[in-house]
């Protein structure tokens, strides 16, 4: 009789625990063992335990294939989530470990593999190759493709977060938290508009001081000392939360007809406009994408947008400023173009109107379409063609978490026809699907990879871009776990050394840097560090399983996951140049790297700081309930009092963004593993690697913000989740 170890953990968070019948059977290349029962039911199981029990079998197994779980009712159905199995072979020696990381729900039987991660030519076993296929099978049944709606990407076929399945559900801890969040803002919010009065408009600027309770952060009270400054303007649109909207201007958009005596008095001494336009001083933010998209009615009364063009100057001294705006695309008499020496008034309103054209782009089109959207799509398509065992879905699993619920949860209780949106934002209702269905027919996949990102909007040397720098370096560390790749010059403890004499300069990242000047290296070591990190963690973990480009070509299931995600998931976008095969291993790293960083950096750098920039609301209003000003010299503050929000409108967007941006208590941060789907060293050291490299970017951030009086931490490695799981 031969008896094998077993040791079963069982999950940590709350009601993971069961009292049902619990049997094991162990299968071998030679057989089967007992099917053994693992407990008294009420005894073991309970959460968070790891108990060990005796499985017999007649004869020798040989090497193991299987593990084999079956869940039966006792008294009442009680739901289990098993973390994971080992096994220890008779006399002794190494014990194999099977991760599972599901529930088990009802009367169920599950079979789970040892935990070495295998390409389907890994394996050999008619009886492993049949548990692929299975397995797929299973889960293209529970997870399917619909259209939330035209001209979107596709999303999980769910009405509501109930319908999912169990396994991709938010825990009951995270669940009561996310609920009483919400419960807690909503409260305040009603509480400030009985103590205020509802409905109404605000008498004076000062009087929106009156929200700020408990609800608050040290940059909120900053935003709202500095909101009117020039230059806090310009360093939103650098490090606010929508920071990748800044781009060079070579010429002057024809439709915004800016003179250079109109901004003359706000360049530098002894230069022009046509020289700074020259020289790349000059940048433009332009919202077309905003025009005569359907408005809101709130409460009976009509809400209004804008489509302004903003042209900013990097000044010397002052920084990046605005110097001209244009609130609509048409220019004419009905049009101005507000400058900085206009009437103080007309110039506030002029910016809060480019605000307020922000938080429309930054929460529908960076936020929600290009982070949630998108990664949800490599969601359903990993759970519908890859296996577990399989390393993608491995190495994605972990990024993936909680996503598809909080997805759910937006659908329906966010942008829905009587959601959030429709109730406090101007673009709510028709116009939020207009803006995301023009923003997705013009999405580009080569506009996710934040290097190109950069290069294409002639952001490369914008000083004190902190977004451009840290999500950089996070880039990098991740594509270099995924396969190492030499930069310029070479890496040694996460420090870039420049090339010898004589050596070519790099061009890999389409920005070129002068091998000769040490700022060039400085800015490159910091440019590339966030995008540097996870492209680094993807390419060394890819390189452990694909030793070839031939292995990417030649694995079936590999080439089926990402024909789902271009033709069903990322389904009638006609620019957005992906690809429905991988060809090699350098588009395989590159994939992987866009879906974990857009599911951690970038999200993290459009999410986090919402409420931030958002709850000193004049700053970033959601709504306007007055249309743009025809007339500079008839501006008053009661023109802007009656167009920025109401106190209802005013408290609903702080609690909202105070909800949806607050750090989660049971966040994990980037490159932290509770669930280890990998079992082998090489895959673990590449992980050890990546932390390590984490760590030196966040001494780096630290040491950077360092004296600063208002600094840069989203994309601080310890405040990034490993996921989108709000």
């Amino acid at each position: 009789m031969e008896e094998y170890k077993v040791t079963v953990a069982t999950g940590t968070s709350e009601y993971s625990g069961t009292n049902n019948y619990i049997y094991v059977t162990l299968v071998g290349e030679n057989g089967q063992s007992e099917r053994t029962i693992l407990d008294n039911p009420g005894l073991d199981f309970c959460r968070g335990a790891v108990d060990e029990y005796k499985v017999c079998s007649p004869a020798p197994l040989g090497p193991l294939l299987l593990v084999r779980l079956e869940k039966q009712r006792y008294w009442v159905e009680d739901n289990w989530f098993c973390r994971y199995v080992t096994v220890e072979p008779p006399g002794g020696g190494i014990a194999l470990t099977f991760p599972c990381y599901r529930w088990l729900i009802g009367d169920v039987k599950v079979e789970i593999r040892e935990g070495t991660a295998k390409r389907l030519c890994d394996d050999t076993s008619p009886q492993l190759l049949a548990h692929r296929k299975a397995e797929l099978q299973e889960r293209q049944t529970i997870y399917r493709w619909t259209a939330w709606a035209s001209g979107i990407p596709k999303c999980i076929d769910a009405k509501t977060e109930a319908d999912l399945h169990q396994d991709v559900r938010f825990d009951s801890e995270k669940r009561s938290d996310f609920e009483g969040s919400l419960h807690y803002a909503i409260l305040e919010l009603s509480l400030k508009k009985l103590a205020i009065r509802f409905g109404k408009s605000w008498d004076d600027l000062e009087d929106f001081k009156r929200c700020f309770w408990k609800l608050k952060s040290p940059i909120a009270e900053y935003c709202m000392e500095h909101w009117k400054e020039d230059w806090f303007f310009g360093y939103q649109c650098l490090n606010g939360s929508n920071p990748r909207m800044i781009q060079r201007c070579k010429e002057l958009p024809g439709n915004f007809p800016v003179s250079g005596d109109m901004v003359q008095g706000s360049l530098a001494p002894r230069t022009t406009l046509d020289k700074e336009l020259k020289a790349g001083n000059i940048y433009l933010i332009d919202y077309a994408i905003m025009d005569g998209v359907p408005t809101n009615v709130i409460r009976g009364k009509p809400q209004y947008i804008a489509a302004p063009l903003c042209l900013l100057y990097e000044h010397p001294d002052q920084g990046l400023i605005p110097v001209a705006i244009q609130l609509g695309q048409t220019p004419g008499l009905d049009t101005p173009i507000f400058l900085p020496n206009d009437p103080p008034l007309a110039w506030l309103l002029a910016k809060i109107w480019v605000r307020h054209s922000e938080f429309q782009v930054f929460q529908l089109l960076s936020h929600l379409l290009r982070t949630h959207l998108l990664v949800e799509v490599f969601c359903v398509a990993t759970l519908r063609q890859l296996p577990a065992v399989h390393p993608v879905y491995k190495l994605l699993a972990p990024h993936l978490r909680y996503t598809l619920e909080i997805n759910c949860r937006g659908r329906t209780q966010l942008v829905s026809a009587d959601g959030i949106f429709k109730r406090v934002v101007s673009t709510g209702g028709e116009g939020l699907l207009v803006l995301s269905q023009r923003e997705y027919k013009v999405l580009t996949y080569r506009s996710l990879q934040p290097c190109w990102d950069f290069q294409q909007r002639g952001a490369t040397t914008l000083k004190d871009y902190f977004y451009r720098e840290h999500s950089l370096m996070l880039w990098d560390a991740i594509h270099r776990f995924l396969l190492i790749l030499p930069l310029c010059g070479c890496r040694r403890n996460g420090i870039l050394f420049p090339i010898g004499p004589g050596q070519q300069q790099c061009t890999k990242w389409g920005i070129g840097c002068r091998a000769t000047k040490l700022r060039d290296y400085f800015y490159m070591e910091h440019s590339l560090m966030p995008w540097d990190a996870i492209h680094s963690f993807v390419s060394g973990m890819i390189s452990v399983y694909y030793q070839c480009d031939s292995d990417v070509v030649e694995d079936p299931e590999l080439q089926t996951w990402i024909k789902d995600i271009a033709e069903e998931g990322f389904v009638d976008v006609p620019t957005f140049g992906l690809s429905n095969e991988l060809k090699n291993k350098a588009e395989l790293v590159t994939l992987l790297s866009v879906a974990i960083f857009t599911s951690t950096a970038q999200h993290a750098a459009t999410n986090n700081g919402q409420f931030d920039w958002c709850a000193w609301v004049p700053n970033t209003p959601c709504t306007m309930r007055h249309p743009t000003p025809t007339d500079k010299d008839a501006v008053t503050m009661e023109m802007i009092m009656d167009s920025l929000p109401d106190v209802s409108q005013t408290c609903l967007e702080m609690a909202i963004t105070w909800h949806l941006g607050r750090p989660q208590p049971d966040a994990v941060p980037l490159g932290q593993y509770p669930e280890q789907y990998f079992t082998e060293p090489q895959a673990q050291e590449v992980i050890d690697r990546f932390r390590k490299e984490l760590k030196d970017i966040e001494e780096h951030i630290l040491s950077q913000n360092q004296g600063l009086e208002l600094p840069y931490l989203f994309l601080l490695p310890s405040r990034i989740e490993n996921s989108i799981t709000i």
